[in-house]
């Protein structure tokens, strides 16, 4: 049996503190436990109070005026992508951190500003059967524009990658290898590093689905020889409306704009058009300001706190969630087994009770779980189930509130006996 609240490496309580929601009711009485971070975590004090000092005492446009506000704006605005491509590890600053609106608005400006000019008939995009819809859409539709194959790195009973087909699929004719670092329903951390070597080894680039890494771990792009790598604010204690995009600079300098419009241009005369630098323009209109300097403020939190301290976190709420979960007959839990390298999360199945009954189920012990396909339904045909539920974990939940999670999953057995 795993060990005692005490021994997590975080003082959650105090860090509660800074989340107000976590202190509400649901229904009568009943107190909120929130499992459904890898959707959206929820956002702390601080972060709020970034968004609020902005709106109160410097709301302008960026880059558009020479009033003072604007360039408070402006300054904050570039500070921000400075900060967030430090964060995962970026040397490039920001002429290598475009800001979007989250991972899936990345994953499109990648296929299409990339994708459409460099991808023709023969060519090849690899892509694992755990990918989100953000992924496996994109790219399937870009390639039916283009002529490429779409293939697919095969996932194991394990709920890990077949490396071993990996080697297979990635070759001569391959252009671009498109994997999620952490899936978002088996928990699995994917060899990224080991992946980007057998792209880079024929010449392909390797775009790596960052969303439910970035939060919860230390990420260096780098390290990784990542030729780009999203992320999402929503799910890293930032606000909505907000993601990052890491690309090598020589790669940004040479694709295309995405969309068109103001702030990314240059120069324009009724013929023609020029861009604007990194990575203005990849970001026409009026940008994502109070979300960008917010998600400034996001990245200091998590650092503060220490993202190695956070996964160790994660890892010691989640170890308890599968070992209490697993004592109950009927539970299938799904990817790698314990002691692997998991995300925070955990996904199952309980016999005889749909994935969506449970859910609701849990809702009234005042549990916020996610059910359904998560985005990857492909990956649940593989597995032959329609759906799953996933408690998914993160800085602020504790072992205590895992056994809400428990005694409501228990209940949901007992109705449906």
């Amino acid at each position: 049996m795993a060990t005692q609240e005490s021994e997590s490496p975080l003082d959650v309580q105090r860090l509660r503190e800074d989340f107000p929601v976590l202190e509400r009711e649901v229904g009568e009485g009943t107190p909120l436990v929130y499992f459904d971070n890898a959707a959206t975590t929820q956002t702390p004090k601080q972060v709020v109070e970034a968004i609020t000092e902005y709106y109160y005492e410097y709301n302008s446009n960026v880059h558009r005026g020479i009033h003072q506000l604007s360039q408070e704006a402006s300054v904050a605005y570039e500070e921000a992508h400075d900060r967030l491509a430090e964060f995962v590890g970026a040397s490039g600053e920001r002429e290598e951190m475009v800001f979007t609106k989250n991972t899936t608005e990345a994953e499109n400006l990648v296929a299409y500003a990339w994708g459409l000019n460099e991808l023709g008939e023969g060519d090849e995009v690899v892509l694992t059967e755990m990918e989100h819809h953000a992924s496996l859409v994109t790219w399937q539709q870009i390639a039916k524009k283009t002529g490429a194959d779409v293939r697919y790195i095969r996932v194991d009973d394990e709920g890990k990658l077949d490396m071993e087909h990996a080697k297979e699929l990635v070759g001569p004719d391959t252009a671009m290898v498109s994997v999620v670092h952490v899936s978002n329903v088996l928990g699995t951390v994917n060899p990224v590093s080991e992946l980007a070597d057998m792209a880079h080894e024929h010449d392909a680039r390797i775009f790596v689905d960052g969303a439910q890494a970035v939060p919860n771990r230390p990420v260096d792009v780098e390290a990784i020889d990542a030729d780009f790598y999203a992320f999402s604010g929503h799910k890293m204690a930032g606000p909505t409306g907000v993601g990052g995009l890491y690309g090598k600079k020589h790669l940004l300098e040479e694709m295309e704009p995405y969309q068109y419009g103001g702030e990314m241009i240059r120069k324009v005369d009724f013929e023609d058009a020029t861009w604007n630098d990194l990575p203005w323009k990849f970001e026409a209109g009026t940008p994502v300001i109070s979300q960008g300097i917010a998600l400034h403020a996001a990245a200091d939190y998590l650092d503060e706190i220490g993202l190695d301290r956070i996964s160790e976190h994660e890892e010691y709420v989640t170890e308890y969630a599968y070992e209490r979960l697993s004592e109950i007959e009927g539970i299938e839990i799904y990817g790698p087994p314990l002691g692997e390298d998991r995300g925070g999360l955990v996904s199952f199945n309980l016999d005889g009770v749909h994935a969506h009954d449970l859910s609701s189920i849990l809702n009234d012990y005042g549990v916020a779980i996610r059910a359904g396909d998560h985005c990857t339904q492909p990956l649940h045909q593989k597995m032959d189930i329609p759906a799953s539920v996933r408690a998914s974990f993160y800085l602020y939940n504790t072992r205590a509130e895992v056994e809400a999670l428990v005694e409501g999953v228990e209940a949901a057995k007992n109705i449906f006996a």
